[in-house]
């Protein structure tokens, strides 16, 4: 199977221990030194239908990754998952 990075977009990311939907890839981290892949972000669920904005994304490292399918990306996590604020972009 080979895919390509753009397509990660449209998989959606499962915790396998709870079932919890944690949404859709939206980003990624990078290591420019490595070349390698960090982590996925997906974004928090929104607030009153995004009128309010949204909660703070979910950082899922690759090193919880289990398995990534022709749908979706099974994350396997022991822990809670860890969160950060999105950084808000300028207009300039």
């Amino acid at each position: 199977m080979i895919s390509y990075f753009s397509d990660l977009r449209y998989k959606e990311v499962i915790d396998v221990h709870s079932g919890f939907r944690l949404g859709y890839v939206c980003d990624a981290e990078f290591d420019d030194n490595e070349g390698r892949l960090i982590s996925l972000i997906t974004p928090g669920k929104a607030k009153l239908f995004g009128l309010l904005g949204r909660e703070d994304d979910y950082v899922l490292p690759w090193a919880c990754i289990a398995r990534i399918g022709s749908d979706i990306i099974l994350v396997d996590s022991k822990e809670e998952f860890h969160r950060r604020k999105r950084r808000r972009r300028s207009l300039l």
